[in-house]
């Protein structure tokens, strides 16, 4: 029986943390707004930029990095599709995709 009560009282205390780490990343609302569309926005800080900018960079990516972001981020196939078609393996595909995404992010950033 001790046992058994150490084992409720323990998965009540993780619970509480649980909620207790939950409540603190939630704001409170009083009143939603009536649009989704802000008019506030700005999409430069949301991480929209020059579509323009966008496409040549991509050209720019070595023909692997470019053909595993084409593929698997704009025609979201999934990556055993990818692989199928471009004869990478899906680690490969992974790791061509993280490359990419770290190149873009770097030439678009300058």
């Amino acid at each position: 029986m001790p046992w058994l009560l150490a084992i409720t009282h323990n998965r009540m205390v993780d619970q509480a943390r649980r909620n207790a780490r939950r409540s603190a990343h939630e704001l409170s609302v009083d009143e939603y707004p009536a649009d989704v569309a802000d008019e506030n926005f700005d999409a430069h800080a949301s991480g929209y930029g020059d579509p323009e900018e966008l496409r040549r960079a991509i050209r720019s990516l070595p023909r692997g990095q470019r053909s595993a972001i084409e593929m698997l981020k704009l025609r979201e196939m999934s990556l055993k599709e990818a692989a199928q078609a471009t004869g990478m393996s899906i680690g490969a595909l992974k790791v061509s995709v993280h490359r990419a995404i770290k190149v873009l992010r770097m030439s678009l950033r300058a």
